[in-house]
């Protein structure tokens, strides 16, 4: 049986360590401490913000006690890394009002009751009773300014004319975050997003820091990032010409959500399948050998079912193999359109009007108001409705007016 250091490895999760033999013995060895970070700047989380939580499940089921910390504090300042501009500013109350979602959203992801639950824990309840001056003795003073301004985490901000040293705070907390959770509950690692590193390797360096100071174990702090979800292109996954792909059914529905997977390109399927599901890699290798949509639709319903559960990815599978099992689908009249018309979205009424499922605009206007268009099998509300590349199953759409009227769009 593969260790859980190999399994992690072979499937794609681990990108950096700070040292991999440390990292391994952790991970393989007795239960022990590990803990990620999440800021809950919005009500909630994409599927790319959601990778690491995956990788901390795994790590629970091996035995290791899991804690999520919530930058409760930490949202307050905003993560420089990577962005162009400051970020936006937030309120206590904002903050607040998004943690109860993000909460329920961990709960997906890990075990929160049970046998070996995770914990989770709020950094604003230790920062808030912190005295400014003795944090910049005790903490800053252990930061060289050169080193931050070359990190990654910096650079974006710096090329683009100026790095507050607002935000600059922001790794000296995480820092702080690392040495906290040692301290109270014994914590050996961190994990997260690969864009993290420098973030994550600060607290590392910090912790190891105190311990020779104090004589202690300088090993007692390591830790592994996860690389981006990103596709074959290299670009970031879980967003679209329409927004985030998110893993709150009441931003996004589970069919959906199902279709946003089923639509990715097929060289995808396989990291999919083995980054976002629990199927075996010698499964994995063996769907691969035949049809890929046949991949592809267990790709997405496994990922719909490990986000939302059985009952909903059941329904999502339903829904999209009955669209397209209808006598009425098959023997419908289609017209192609090039995939580029899409890549910004178009808006619904447009399109009709473009392929002549209507005379006019203004009549395909009329008739979404009068509540007579679908798109594939649901009502349309709006007039506004766009579409986009995720609305199309396997390269079609299929519009509906009245009871007999069809219409498949088919991308070349």
């Amino acid at each position: 049986m593969q260790s859980l250091f190999e399994d992690l490895k072979a499937r794609g999760y681990i990108y950096q360590m700070t040292n991999e033999e440390k990292v391994k013995e952790i991970l393989d060895g007795e239960p022990r401490t590990i803990y990620m970070g999440i800021d809950p700047t919005a009500d909630s989380l994409h599927i790319g913000h959601c990778f690491p939580l995956i990788v901390l499940r795994k790590m629970q089921e091996a035995g290791h006690k899991i804690i999520v910390l919530i930058g409760g504090a930490t949202a307050m300042i905003g993560d420089p890394t990577g962005k162009r501009d400051m970020r936006k500013m937030v309120t206590q109350e904002f903050i607040n009002k998004n943690l109860e979602s993000v909460k329920n959203i961990i709960g997906k992801f890990i075990k929160l009751d049970g046998d070996n639950p995770a914990i989770i824990v709020n950094n604003h309840d230790w920062f808030k009773d912190i005295n400014y001056i003795d944090f910049m003795r005790d903490v800053g003073v252990h930061f060289n300014v050169s080193r931050m301004l070359a990190s990654d985490a910096c650079k974006s901000r710096m090329n683009e004319g100026g790095l507050t040293f607002f935000e600059m705070g922001y790794q000296l907390m995480q820092a702080y975050d690392f040495v906290h959770l040692n301290r109270e509950y014994g914590c050996v690692l961190q994990i997260g997003g690969s864009d993290q590193w420098a973030n994550i390797l600060a607290g590392a360096d910090y912790g190891r820091k105190l311990n020779n100071l104090e004589g202690k174990d300088e090993e007692a702090f390591q830790a592994m990032t996860i690389p981006l979800l990103t596709n074959s292109e290299g670009k970031k996954m879980g967003k679209t010409e329409s927004g985030a792909v998110w893993v709150l059914k009441e931003k996004m529905s589970p069919f959906e959500f199902y279709q946003y997977f089923y639509n990715v390109k097929d060289e995808d399927t396989e990291k999919l399948l083995k980054l976002l599901t629990n199927v075996s890699l010698e499964e994995i290798a063996e769907l691969l050998k035949g049809d890929i949509r046949v991949a592809k639709q267990r790709m997405a319903y496994e990922i719909t079912k490990f986000i939302h559960g059985k009952d909903d990815a059941d329904e999502a599978l339903k829904a999209a193999t009955e669209m397209f099992q209808k006598d009425n689908f098959d023997d419908a009249p289609s017209v192609e359109l090039e995939k580029a018309a899409f890549s910004d979205g178009m808006k619904l009424v447009d399109l009709m009007a473009q392929v002549g499922f209507f005379a006019s605009k203004s009549e395909a206007r009329r008739m979404v108001e009068q509540g007579a268009v679908s798109l594939n099998g649901e009502k349309v509300e709006s007039i506004d409705r766009c579409v986009s590349e995720k609305d199309f199953i396997d390269s079609a759409i299929l519009l509906k007016r009245g009871k007999k009227n069809f219409l498949k769009v088919v991308l070349k």
